[in-house]
This record gives C-alpha cells, structure tokens and sequence, in this order.
C-alpha cells in the first residue's frame, strides 16, 4: 500500500482546517473550552415573543447580528464566520480562491412568516381574490429580494462567491444527517480523484416560532422550560424531547499527498463514511434498528477498521426517548457487549440539537476529541435509564485513549449518515 493510499487504494483524506460557531460561542478554542467544562449554551429565547409556545427554550446564536431576521440569513452568516475560520487555519489556496468545491448542508427553506405578513401588507388593497391572483401579483415586482433570500441554493451561492469556491456549490438537506452528508460528499469527490480539497459546511439558523410550532406538533421538543440548561438530557431516563439549536461548522478537507505536498499541518484523517436510508416513516426509525446499525458498519468498514477498533462514540443523542433508545440498540448490535465500555456522549446535551449543521459541528467535535485525548461529557445524566446500559460519560470531561472516533447522524425520514474519524488510517 502507498503511503498516501488506504487500504482499498484511494486517497487518504485529511482535515487541514476546522471551524465551528454554536451558543457556547464563536470559534474552536471557545467551544471546546466550554464543553470542557461541561457549560450549556441553551437558555429562553428572547429573539422574539414565545408567548403561547409549548417550548419557550433554545441554543440560539445571540452573538451573530443579521438580517433580515429569517433562517436563511443567519445560516448564511453562520456559515461564514465557521467557513472563515476553517480557510484560515487550513492555509490552501489564496484569500477568496478556495482550489476546490463546496458542498453545504443548508436547512429546508421556505418563506417566513415576518416576510409574508410584509407581502400580505404591501397587496392588503388590492383584493386578491384567489391564490393565483394572489401569486400573480407577488410575481409581478417588488418582491425580488425575497425570492433571492428564500431560493434554496442562495446561501450556497453566496457563500461560494465569498470563498471563491471551484465548480457549482452543492446545496443539500437530508434532515439531521445533513453535515455529515455535506462531509462525505467531499470525501467521495476527493476518492474519485475529482478535487484535491473540499469545503464542507454544515450550517443552521431555523431557530423561528414556525420551526417550534411545527417540532411541538410533532411531540419532538422538550417542554422543560423552567430550567433551560437542564433540558437536553440524552440517554437519562427522564428526557423528554430534544432542544432546538442553531449553529455551523466548516471542515477543509484534503488529499494527503496534497497536503503533505504544501507542508500543511495534519489535524487528523477522514476514514470513512456510511448511509443507509430508512423508508419506515416520516420521524420514527425503523423498529429494527438495522438502517442504523448498517449505517455504523458500513462507515466503519469504509475506513478499513472493525467494530473493535472504535475508542469513542459521538452520538447522535438528541434526548428524545425514541432515538436515544434506537442508537443504543443499535451501537450494542454493531460493537456487541464491548460497547458497555466503549465511551459515548452526546454534545447535544450542552448546544441542543443543531439540526442540519449537527454533523460537521460534531465531526469538528470529534477531531478535537482526537487532539486533545479527552472526550466531552454528556450534561444533565442523573436519572440513568435502565434499558440504555451504556458509558455516557456523564456530566465531567474524561481523558482518555482515542484513535478512532464513530460519529453519528440519524434524520428524521430515515436518512442516516456515519463518519468515521482517525489519528492514523488503518494500519
């Protein structure tokens, strides 16, 4: 084997640049300072009025000024602070000529309710009579700006044109997998000898009364208003629903024999990467467990390794009862009674549930994880749950032994996506 190939003859792909913002804070260093600690970034939303709303908490970005005030334009510059900070350490290309593409998962857009009351106050006198009518006259001026703000494919346009991107940016939105998706892509186009560099962002801004309506609808969010830091408890007994966050995260990833060419510094390897898709229902997972099971042994054998050779598992943990239980099922499936001791936690418990950037922001958590040889705690484990007999390694930070980390992402609709992360490929 050449010493820039794995073991299935492809390219060895390694990260050369990271970049994260989540409410604990802007940049790498601040987040994993706060993890470290064990801090939560959720608290009540004060963006705008949660008067009536079941759920009155979040992570949301308090920090990064936009507007308009809408997903799209917070994702957008979310994604760019991460995608800065990621560029700079990583030192390829020239400022504003990034030498490869971009692939960016970016959430569902769709109009927002300040921008159609704005519309519907604009046309109040002209009687619309049917929605056609209605569409026809929004269609005929006036409105440009927001068809530009919701276009889905907008945020990654701009954002190609700011980093001068190489090709048509790649917009995607495969619920909460989409970060890690987002990744893969940009290790198959390096494996298939496309590009020697990718940009690959996960970013997400959604944190709206329309997206709380919608989850709490769904039963899906955590009604625990009362304390707001205590409300993310993946794996304990008593959860009760995720906690919206928002974010974005950015990795730079590139062939090994580039990078070593350029005399960049390594921060760690991209191994392998598995998907498995899950038609059993719009939220729930398949009772079997096996799209998930088979999305962990197919990312793990990608990067040449076994279960066994897993150190760490960075859940996907998002505290809801039904999909904390069907990733524990299906890591003791994948790993077998070994996975009682293999560490898992979940970074949910202190920045909430990211959503489409949840991925990437826990791909850079992992290569942290892998730095540093200490692994983030999961907040908030007091009432362990009996059925779920794992190492959560719970509320403090934990030095430990890490060569390989399994990083999971599991959608609702079934979409299920894994990552495998090394200091060293396979040997």
């Amino acid at each position: 084997m050449a010493a820039n190939l794995d073991r299935q003859g492809r390219p060895l792909i390694v990260v050369t640049g990271m970049g994260v913002v989540t409410s604990l804070g802007q940049g790498k260093d601040d987040n994993w300072t706060a993890m470290m600690q064990g801090r939560s970034g959720i608290h009540r939303i004060t963006r705008f009025a949660t008067e009536g709303l079941r759920t009155t908490i979040a992570g949301t970005v308090d920090t990064v000024p936009f507007e308009p005030q809408c997903a799209p334009a917070l994702s957008e510059k979310l994604a760019s602070i991460a995608a800065g900070e990621a560029v700079a350490q990583s030192g390829v290309g020239r400022a504003g000529d990034f030498p490869g593409p971009l692939f960016i998962a970016v959430p569902p857009v769709e109009m927002e309710w300040p921008q159609r009351l704005a519309i519907a106050e604009a046309l109040k006198d002209k009687d619309p009579v049917t929605t056609r009518d209605f569409v026809a006259r929004v269609g005929q001026g006036g409105f440009e700006s927001f068809h530009e703000l919701f276009l889905f494919g907008g945020v990654a346009d701009r954002i190609a044109d700011k980093f001068g991107t190489k090709g048509s940016p790649i917009s995607m939105s495969t619920a909460c997998s989409s970060g890690a998706t987002a990744i893969q892509m940009g290790v198959e186009a390096i494996r298939r000898g496309e590009t020697d560099a990718a940009l690959c962002i996960g970013t997400d801004g959604s944190v709206q009364a329309e997206a709380l309506i919608r989850f709490s609808l769904l039963s899906a969010l955590s009604t625990q208003n009362e304390s707001p830091e205590q409300a993310s408890k993946p794996f304990s007994k008593n959860r009760d629903g995720f906690v919206m966050g928002e974010g974005a995260a950015a990795l730079v990833l590139e062939s090994y024999e580039s990078a070593k060419a350029r005399g960049a510094t390594i921060l760690g390897f991209m191994l392998g990467a598995g998907d498995r898709g899950d038609g059993f229902h719009r939220t729930r997972s398949s009772p079997d467990g096996k799209p998930i099971l088979f999305a962990m042994k197919d990312a793990i054998a990608d990067a040449g390794l076994t279960p066994d050779d897993i150190d760490y598992v960075n859940a996907h943990g998002t505290s809801t009862p039904e999909n904390d239980k069907m990733e524990s099922f299906g890591c003791m499936a994948v790993m077998g009674e070994r996975m009682k001791e293999v560490p898992i936690s979940s970074n949910k418990s202190m920045i909430g549930h990211t959503l489409t950037a949840a991925g990437a922001v826990e791909a850079v958590t992992s290569m942290m994880t892998l730095a540093h040889q200490r692994i983030p705690p999961t907040i908030n484990y007091r009432t362990p749950d009996p059925a779920i007999p794992l190492d959560v390694v719970p509320n403090e930070a934990r030095d430990a032994k890490v060569r390989y980390v399994l990083s999971n992402s599991f959608g609702f609709g079934g979409q299920n996506t894994c990552l495998v992360m090394g200091l060293e490929p396979a040997a």
